[in-house]
């Protein structure tokens, strides 16, 4: 059965935790300092217990965002989340649907099909460096490539929405929900693919 955190002991009781995020990312850290989740939940993603975060869910999982006037994240990724350059003539935020260059074997996106698209929406992204590329599960681009999804063990994130991303997004989450969806996902990297 599923239920919502309301309580710092439902997030150590949880056997898979879901992190969405939508919003600010210095309005979301203040609420999980505030309620007291950041190092309830910072152990447990140490526990290797499976973890998947959503849009803001994957942000707040590395050191921090230039959003908000610069934020400290919860520290798990390395690297900042920065504002896309609007230079390229592209309109921020990215809103649409784009392909992923999947850099890792992953149970997450088994199924969904090589030319699947997903939806973003977002102003904010992390960037592949030497620090992080050894998290990251799949790129996108928009003006230059972003960090569309982060994997190590059970912990899995999205910059893009599962739940708004038709038949694709539904296959990653029944495989993270279902019995049997972190069997790939154990231990910190997993098989690399070349991106095509």
């Amino acid at each position: 059965t599923s239920q919502t955190a309301k309580f710092v002991r439902d997030i150590a009781r949880a056997e898979r935790l879901l992190f969405p995020g939508v919003g600010a990312y210095g309005s979301a850290m203040e609420v999980l300092r505030a309620r007291g989740y950041v190092e309830p939940l910072r152990e447990f993603v140490a526990e290797g217990k499976p973890f998947l975060g959503i849009c803001l869910g994957m942000q707040l999982l590395f050191e921090g965002s230039d959003e908000s006037g610069g934020v400290e994240g919860l520290g798990l990724v390395p690297g900042r989340v920065t504002a896309f350059d609007p230079a390229p003539g592209l309109p921020v935020p990215h809103i649409g649907w784009n392909g992923l260059r999947q850099l890792q074997d992953s149970q997450l996106l088994q199924g969904i099909g090589e030319d699947a698209r997903v939806y973003f929406v977002h102003s904010f992204c992390a960037r592949v460096e030497p620090a992080n590329e050894d998290w990251v599960l799949a790129t996108s681009g928009y003006g230059g490539d972003f960090v569309a999804a982060v994997q190590r063990g059970r912990t899995q994130a999205t910059q893009f929405h599962p739940e708004k991303s038709g038949a694709a997004g539904l296959q990653m989450l029944r495989n993270f929900v279902e019995p049997g969806a972190e069997r790939a996902a154990r231990g910190p990297g997993g098989g690399r693919r070349r991106p095509t």
